[in-house]
């Protein structure tokens, strides 16, 4: 299964737009928000074109498409304005990795927000598993001890100099991208 994953929205309908875009054009066929979509948070600066009710309005439309793991920026009122779930702390997915042969296996990706589980404190892994979170608004995709730690960075507050991006997951290849579809950098978990 083809997926998209984006993490850190804060509000922003103009990034909304922009990941919706990418999410029609990457063909996926389901899209996995790491936390904090609607509130732009007390430490950070408004986002471009904050609109929470119109980030509302075009993540309902597409509520049947969306996973979504609760952010240290949701409450329980967005849960009261969203129309898909978003308040669980974390999901576990299992993602097929290899070309379609023999040795294909299959990989556990515990998909949170990051700021109660992450590089520095894990939930309970094994080799191989991967750590997907948002929260820190830095793209990621590194190899630490045998645990994959991946991050699609921020969509509308990136930090150290990224630009605004998503991830695409399929077949075991984690692909962080520009909203414009330009490849940031790719890895085989």
């Amino acid at each position: 299964m083809r997926l998209l994953i984006a993490s850190d929205i804060h509000g922003s309908a103009y990034f909304c737009r922009k990941l919706l875009e990418a999410y029609d054009r990457e063909n996926a066929q389901r899209m996995i928000l790491l936390g904090d979509i609607l509130y732009h948070g007390p430490r950070n600066d408004l986002p471009m074109e904050y609109a929470p009710k119109e980030v509302i309005r075009m993540l309902n439309e597409r509520k049947q498409d969306i996973y979504a793991v609760r952010g240290n920026c949701e409450a329980e009122v967005d849960q009261m304005v969203l129309d898909f779930p978003v308040l669980a702390d974390y999901m576990l997915l299992f993602e097929k990795s290899g070309d379609g042969g023999s040795a294909d296996r299959e990989v556990a990706v515990y998909a949170t927000h990051g700021h109660v589980y992450n590089e520095k404190k894990l939930p309970p892994m094994n080799p191989g598993d991967v750590l997907l979170h948002g929260h820190t608004h830095i793209l990621r995709a590194d190899c630490v001890d045998g645990i994959w730690i991946l991050n699609p960075g921020s969509v509308s507050l990136p930090k150290e100099g990224n630009p605004p991006t998503y991830a695409v997951l399929e077949n075991g290849v984690f692909t962080i991208k520009e909203l414009d579809g330009k490849t940031v950098k790719e890895v085989a978990v």
